[in-house]
């Protein structure tokens, strides 16, 4: 078995030796930079890690991968001109970097190919591989959507948001898993219920990040805290505060929602203020364990021995152990 450290080398060795033609470089060097930036490679390390599962080999479930990952970042590149999003990673955004045109067609060539590394698996596997692979990248989109609309929207229910998050963070990683969990020689039940592990997991992941935007330490997280309050992001700590403030806490957040950015840390100081008013860290903290115990639980039924479980066990265990 394969660890989650040799792993992530693999991964980035491999984006690392993937040559792009030199011109049109304004078409080129912006993928190559997105890719050099590395990150966590978390998607890529959970497929390979679902494929090692059923296989001792994971060479041949490389390419996916990597395809997997293009995408991912390609979605990054997006959304970073659509949040006007100034660093990604610490480094210059590619809209900041070129331009918005650019940062757009570099985006385009990636999601070409994210799908070109993806066609490479077992002509056997392809058509499941690639109807999971198309479903997915739609419905990160339509997640990606209902976010934006939730920008312009007072009210957003609990249940829209988990839905939001599920579709633009946590399918993805789903796809991952079963998608690895294919090439690796899983059944489709044991395929599914990798699928549903990454499903729950990433609405895990995503409460995560909300909760860590807010009372993160900012050694520990890399961003800045209360960057989602200063945003007015419609995040699982502000929809539930919105349901459970009485109207004069109500009446505060929608003042400083509508409150200019030149008064940022007032603002972030007296909505966390609310929130622990409310027991919001704790709302959330609880919502975060329901995720991560179901998830887990749908691991738990897989056919393979708990003894090659324990890596992708104890990698995600950690992740979510993410310090506060």
């Amino acid at each position: 078995m394969y660890t989650p450290e040799e792993i992530q080398t693999i991964v980035n060795q491999k984006i690392a030796s993937i040559e792009f033609p030199a011109q049109p470089a304004d078409l080129y060097l912006p993928i190559q930079y997105v890719l050099s930036l590395n990150g966590k490679r978390l998607r890529p390390i959970l497929s390979l890690m679902s494929c090692n599962l059923f296989s001792d080999s994971i060479d041949h479930a490389l390419e996916a991968a990597i395809g997997i990952e293009m995408f991912h970042n390609f979605t990054l590149l997006h959304d970073d001109i659509m949040d006007h999003a100034d660093k990604r990673r610490g480094h210059p955004t590619v809209h900041r970097k070129w331009n918005e045109n650019i940062a757009i067609l570099s985006g385009d060539a990636m999601q070409i190919d994210a799908v070109r590394h993806l066609s490479q698996v077992p002509p056997e596997l392809l058509p499941k591989i690639l109807r999971r692979f198309l479903q997915t990248a739609m419905e990160v989109c339509e997640g990606q959507q209902m976010d934006m609309d939730f920008e312009t929207l007072s009210n957003v229910s609990r249940e829209d948001y988990l839905e939001m998050i599920r579709l633009k963070t946590a399918v993805l990683l789903a796809a991952s898993l079963q998608i690895g969990a294919w090439l690796g020689g899983a059944s489709d039940h044991d395929a599914g219920l990798l699928y549903r592990f990454g499903l729950l997991l990433g609405q895990a992941f995503q409460l995560q990040d909300d909760l860590l935007d807010v009372y993160g330490d900012v050694s520990v997280f890399g961003k800045n805290i209360g960057g989602d309050i200063a945003a007015n992001k419609k995040t699982y700590l502000l929809i539930t505060a919105l349901n459970n403030a009485n109207e004069s806490q109500k009446e505060l957040l929608f003042h400083w929602m509508a409150t200019d950015s030149t008064h940022v840390l007032e603002k972030v100081k007296v909505i966390t203020a609310i929130y622990d008013d409310l027991n919001i860290k704790t709302l959330c903290e609880n919502e975060i364990a329901s995720f991560h115990d179901q998830a887990f639980r749908a691991l738990s039924g897989l056919s393979v021995p708990i003894e090659r479980q324990q890596a992708i066990i104890n990698y995600t265990t950690r992740l979510m152990k993410r310090q506060l």
